[in-house]
C-alpha cells in the first residue's frame, strides 16, 4: 500500500473512536425499575430458570445470535505468525462482516496458548457462552487437531473459515467453471499449488462433490505429494497420489484446473499454456495471485478465472460463505456444521449464480449488465439474496441431517432481509 492509503487505514481504526466494534443496550434502561429489571433483583428469575433448563440461555440471554471469533493469531493473512494482540483487528473485522451480512453479533477473543491443547482447553471451557464459534488464521496443521478436537467437546457449531470457507466457496465456482467449460466434475484433472489448511479443505470439500481423489494432484514446497515420499503429516497423505510427477511443469501439463493457494506469481503462462483447453485457474493468493488475470487471458483466451481479489471478476470470497452459514446454523440452533450443511452452502452459491442480477447488485457494482458465464461464476458479496438462499439451505439441511434442536422456521429468513441489512 502507498504510504497514504496506510495511515488512511490507521485512522479508520483509530478515530474517532478506537476500533470497529461496540456494544448496543436491547432493553430500555431510563428508569430504576429498567436497571432493576436489567439487574438485581430481576436477573435472579432468568437465573433460576437457565439453571433448571439450559436450552433457555436461548430464550433469556442473547447467546442463540452470538459468534466469538477466536485465533491464536499464528497465521494473520497473508502476514504469518505475529500473535494473538496482533490479530485482533482482524477478528474485529469479521464480527464487523457477521453484523453487516447476516446481523449476527460477535465477540473477538484473542488466546495466548502455549501449546495446542492449551488452546483447545481455553475454548472449550468458555464454549457454553456462544451460540458458535469461528476459529480464524490459526496455522496449519495445528488447526486441524484443534478444530477436530473443539467439535467433539462441544455442542454448539465449531468452524475454521480459512478451511471451509474458503472451500464452499471454492466449490461453488469450480462446479459452475466446470460445467461453462463443458468438463465433467469427476474427470477433471486438478492441480492445486498449496498444501495448508486452505488447501486441504478445499480439495476434500471438492471430492464430497464429485471430484475424484486420484485426479487432484497437490504440492507443496519440495514439489508433488506422492506415495513415495515419506516426509507427509497425515493430511498431506490424504492427497499422496502414486505417480511419476514431481515438479509443477510435470503436473501442469494437460491439467484441466489450477487452483493456487499459495503466494504470488508462481503459475507462469508457459505452464497455463500446458494445460489442457478451457482450463479453469482459480488463482487465489492475496493480494497478489499465483498468476495476473491479464497475464492469464493473454496467454489463453479461453481461460475461466478467478481470484482473491475484488478488482477483478469472480472473488472468491469467504464472506460469501461464513454469515450466512453460521446464520443458518443458529437459526435452528444446530449443534455442528457438518458436510451436509457444507454442501448444501456450494449448492445454494452455485445456483445463485444462474439466477438473474438484481438491479441493485448491479448498481453496487457500477455494472450494466451481469450474468452466469465466464465473468460470472460465483454472487457478489453485496447480493441481498444471500440470506436468504444460503443460510435457507444451510438450516434446511441441519435439519435433514439431524443436528438441528429447532424446526426449520415457518418463514425464512427470521429476521427478514430489510432488517438484516439495515434498510
Amino acid at each position: 500500500m502507498s504510504q497514504d492509503k496506510k495511515q488512511e487505514a490507521l485512522d479508520y481504526h483509530a478515530l474517532p473512536i478506537p476500533g470497529k466494534l461496540s456494544i448496543e443496550l436491547t432493553k430500555p434502561t431510563a428508569t430504576a425499575k429498567d436497571l432493576a429489571l436489567a439487574y438485581s433483583p430481576g436477573v435472579a428469575e432468568p437465573v433460576r430458570e437457565i439453571a433448571k433448563d439450559p436450552e433457555l440461555a436461548y430464550r433469556y440471554t442473547g447467546k442463540g445470535n452470538l459468534v466469538a471469533v477466536i485465533s491464536d493469531g499464528s497465521a494473520i493473512l497473508g502476514l504469518g505468525n505475529l500473535g494473538p494482540l496482533a490479530s485482533k483487528p482482524v477478528m474485529e473485522g469479521k464480527g464487523v462482516l457477521f453484523k453487516c451480512f447476516a446481523g449476527i453479533n460477535s465477540v473477538d477473543v484473542e488466546v495466548n496458548a502455549e501449546s495446542p491443547q492449551a488452546f483447545i482447553d481455553t475454548v472449550a471451557r468458555i464454549a457454553d457462552s456462544y451460540g458458535g464459534i469461528n476459529l480464524e488464521d490459526i496455522k496449519a496443521p495445528e488447526c486441524f487437531e484443534i478444530e477436530r478436537t473443539l467439535i467433539e467437546q462441544c455442542n454448539i457449531p465449531v468452524f475454521h473459515d480459512d478451511q471451509h470457507g474458503t472451500a464452499i466457496v471454492t466449490a461453488a465456482g469450480m462446479i459452475n467453471a466446470l460445467e461453462l467449460a463443458g468438463k465433467k466434475i469427476s474427470e477433471a484433472r486438478i492441480v492445486c499449488l498449496g498444501a495448508g489448511a486452505a488447501a486441504i479443505a478445499c480439495m476434500k470439500l471438492l471430492v464430497a462433490c464429485g471430484v475424484e481423489r486420484e485426479n487432484i494432484y497437490m504440492l507443496d514446497r519440495k514439489g508433488v505429494i506422492h506415495t513415495g515420499r515419506e516426509d507427509l503429516n497425515q493430511y498431506k497423505a490424504m492427497f499422496a497420489n502414486e505417480t511419476d510427477k514431481r515438479t509443477m511443469d510435470d503436473a501442469i501439463d494437460g491439467a484441466d484446473v489450477f487452483v493456487g493457494l499459495s503466494g504470488p506469481d508462481l503459475l507462469s503462462s508457459e505452464q497455463l499454456a500446458k494445460m489442457a483447453a478451457n482450463p479453469i485457474v482459480f488463482a487465489c493468493s492475496n493480494p497478489d495471485p499465483e498468476i495476473k488475470p491479464e497475464v492469464a487471458k493473454a496467454t489463453r483466451s479461453d481461460v475461466i478465472m478467478a481470484t482473491g481479489r475484488s478488482d477483478y471478476p469472480n472473488q472468491v470470497n469467504n464472506v460469501l460463505g461464513f454469515p450466512f452459514i453460521f446464520r443458518g446454523a443458529l437459526d435452528v440452533r444446530a449443534t455442528a456444521i457438518n458436510e451436509e450443511m457444507k454442501v448444501a452452502a456450494v449448492n445454494a452459491l452455485k445456483n445463485l449464480a444462474k439466477e438473474p442480477v438484481p438491479q441493485d447488485v448491479l448498481e453496487a457494482y457500477e455494472l450494466d449488465s451481469l450474468e452466469f458465464g465466464p465473468e460470472y461464476i460465483i454472487p457478489k458479496p453485496m447480493d441481498k439474496r444471500l440470506l436468504a438462499a444460503v443460510s435457507g439451505a444451510v438450516a434446511q439441511a441441519a435439519v435433514d441431517s439431524g443436528v438441528a434442536r429447532q424446526p426449520f422456521p415457518a418463514h425464512y429468513p427470521l429476521k427478514g432481509i430489510e432488517d438484516v441489512y439495515g434498510n
